[in-house]
């Protein structure tokens, strides 16, 4: 099953639940029995009157969530070309409505995000009330690489981050450190990796009976201040007036012309950012461009019926299988694009991908 569910005994009756992801190899990424049975589970504690508060984390040193686990979703894709594969139609619903239950949980719900977190396991953190990093937080959203968008979430996420950053970190992978988390308002503590003991004692020993919220404030503050010499520089904040000049464009392939210029910048970060984009995939970023406008004026249940349409059509089109298969199949690194010229995609192409993929009412309807 690849997670471990605990219940720690606290003062009065009350139990912490703990939820760990215990897929080390594959740094945690989601597969759809894990999604169910998470699921399943926060179901359950929210329902359990003796819960009072419920963590969620990601077992081993590298990772608490790196994705979800897309090559089983290519190998339907492959069987079922131009359609959308049976096994996508379960996963990103189930996705997406895990998701949404973390955003919408009714008790303190605690994510400890250390190491890589990303694109699925953004999805995760991004929902909590209480979102932990650490110095080895690395999140992200990496969908360029594979011809698919920043997803579970993330046109709800970056389309709130201050400026045109939302559309930069979709554009470029780019990697945010644990200061960039909390300046972007994607984190809210900062602790040290070996704090996590510390916290879940706390946890215990908090009366949950009385003022839980004050408590719970005093005891990350106080284990925050013990962690705050170890917090990384900030890397996005200081360049946002840049990144802002930059994309302040009327169009799509514009805002790709400009950041491609800066392959050799003397700024190593948006160099890098630079090149990620450049070998990405042409069709993401009309979407990342589109789910971002679009998603200004929804509501978290629109954001991820949206999305739900997105991703099937991704994988009734050929660039997420074609991406899935270099970056992490055949692992050649070089996918061919079936629209390589980000200037040339057809927009009735990129309009494709926000229609209905389904018969009849939303599956996320009563979202």
């Amino acid at each position: 099953m690849n997670l471990q569910f605990e219940e720690r005994p606290s003062l009065h009756g009350y139990r912490i639940g703990i939820a760990s992801l215990d897929a080390e190899k594959s740094l945690n990424a989601l597969s759809l029995p894990m999604i169910e049975a998470l699921d399943e589970r926060l179901k359950a504690w929210a329902e359990d009157p003796t819960i009072a508060c419920v963590m969620l984390r990601g077992n081993g040193p590298k990772a608490f969530c790196a994705g979800g686990d897309v090559v089983q979703l290519v190998h339907q894709c492959r069987e079922h070309p131009g359609e959308v594969p049976p096994l996508a139609s379960r996963f990103f619903a189930d996705e997406y409505r895990l998701d949404h239950r973390i955003h919408t949980y009714p008790k303190p719900f605690i994510c400890w995000a250390h190491g890589h977190v990303l694109g699925g396991g953004m999805g995760l953190m991004q929902g909590a009330g209480i979102r932990i990093v650490t110095p080895s937080s690395r999140l992200g959203m990496p969908e360029i690489n594979i011809g698919l968008y920043p997803d579970v979430g993330g046109s709800w996420f970056l389309a709130r981050l201050p400026g045109r950053l939302g559309l930069f970190l979709g554009l470029t992978a780019a990697s945010i450190n644990a200061r960039d988390a909390l300046d972007l308002n994607l984190a809210d503590r900062f602790l040290r990796d070996d704090q996590q003991g510390a916290l879940l004692d706390g946890l215990v020993q908090l009366n949950w009976r009385e003022q839980p919220d004050a408590q719970l404030h005093s005891l990350l503050r106080a284990l925050e201040s013990e962690a705050r010499a170890e917090l990384p520089g900030a890397q996005w904040l200081p360049r946002r007036e840049h990144i802002d000049e930059l994309l302040d464009v009327a169009d799509l392939p514009a805002a790709v012309t400009n950041l491609c210029a800066l392959q050799h910048d003397q700024d190593t970060l948006l160099a890098r950012a630079a090149k990620t984009l450049a070998h990405g995939c042409p069709l993401t970023t009309h979407l990342v461009w589109e789910q971002i406008r679009r998603a200004r004026h929804l509501s978290l249940a629109e954001v991820f019926r949206m999305e739900y349409a997105m991703s099937l059509n991704c994988c009734r089109h050929p660039e997420f299988p074609e991406g899935v298969r270099a970056r992490l199949i055949d692992k050649d690194q070089t996918p061919h694009w079936h629209w390589p010229d980000v200037a040339a995609i057809p927009q009735a192409v990129i309009d494709a991908h926000f229609a209905p993929a389904w018969d009849g009412e939303h599956p996320l309807a009563d979202l």
